[in-house]
């Protein structure tokens, strides 16, 4: 049983909610990134506290996978904790359970310690390192180290401006921006009739406010999978890559 571990309760409200009344993966990602949030501010080292001294943590790599998506109203529960660390980076573990709980979730991410200013990974702190939930059990066996090859031959390409509102406050474009325009380059007839159950992704290099950027998918026919890259139009520098994995909607989703 995983002991050390921060729990955070949401209940699911409509604006989060997708055209079918279940909550979209966007809306997942987001809740699991405020609980990490919540969790630095368990321990007395919220993210606006570490900005105060131009530093933070960035998602370089992460999956997600989701058996179903809760639906409106619906209460459910997100325990994360630490499960592996180094000097520069830690691998943050999460479980969604729902209100018989059950559970109906699973996420891994690796997070680095990163200076803001200089735009380079330092060394996370000894007073953090004490105070994280940590236990060396994983959430979801998964490697999500392993690199996953940039779009060539796209199937489907569409493209995005980065506006203000697409950033953070480490100045440049949210992993959460990525999963959007992810999702908007599969063809309608998936985001119809399929969920997405999985999605593995890797942050590679920095998007900034006004770059125009180029989202690429190729199908990758066996079950319903596809590839992802996203780049910035004219220097074809990829700043993150992806796998995604659909479902076929039914009553359990």
């Amino acid at each position: 049983m995983i002991k050390n571990y921060f729990d955070k309760q949401f209940e699911l409200r409509y604006f989060e909610m997708n055209e079918f009344g279940f909550a979209s993966p966007t809306t997942i990602l987001t809740l699991l990134e405020e609980t990490a949030a919540d969790h630095c501010n368990s321990i007395n080292h919220s993210l606006y506290q570490l900005a105060e001294q131009n530093i933070g943590w960035v998602l370089v790599s992460g999956v997600m996978q989701m058996d179903r998506y809760p639906k409106y109203k619906e209460k459910i529960i997100i325990r994360t904790w630490l499960s592996k660390y180094t000097k520069i980076k830690g691998f943050r573990e999460n479980i969604i359970y729902d209100e018989q709980n059950t559970i109906i979730g699973r996420s891994k991410g690796l997070w680095v310690f990163f200076d803001i200013d200089r735009r380079r990974p330092i060394q996370i702190t000894d007073d953090i390192i004490e105070k994280w939930s940590f236990c060396n059990e994983e959430s979801i066996d998964y490697d999500i180290i392993k690199k996953i090859k940039a779009v060539e031959n796209p199937d489907y390409k569409l493209e995005f401006n980065v506006n203000r509102y697409d950033t953070d406050m480490n100045k440049h474009v949210n992993n959460i921006k990525y999963l959007q325009w992810v999702v908007e380059s599969v063809p309608e007839e998936i985001a119809q009739n399929y969920y997405l159950y999985s999605i593995d992704g890797r942050f590679i290099a920095e998007a900034q406010y006004g770059q125009k950027l180029v989202s690429l998918t190729k199908n990758e026919i066996i079950d319903k999978s596809f590839t992802h890259s996203i780049s910035i139009k004219g220097t074809g520098k990829v700043c993150a890559a992806a796998k995604t994995v659909w479902r076929k909607i039914n009553s359990k989703i």
